[in-house]
């Protein structure tokens, strides 16, 4: 029986240090902006090369 309250406490621990990570993700940004991520793939960045030869 002390073996299923030495994993209890375990897995509090662990289950507080997610928290504690989550929590600090979001405090330094890193949820800030979701949308354009996502959007920036159907934006293209290179500009066309104008061959000026002709």
């Amino acid at each position: 029986m002390s073996i299923v309250i030495l994993l209890a406490i375990i897995g509090i621990l662990v289950a507080g240090g997610f928290l504690l990570a989550f929590v600090w993700a979001v405090k330094s940004g890193q949820y800030d902006d979701t949308e354009s991520p996502a959007m920036r793939m159907l934006f293209d960045d290179s500009k066309p090369v104008e061959n000026d030869k002709e």
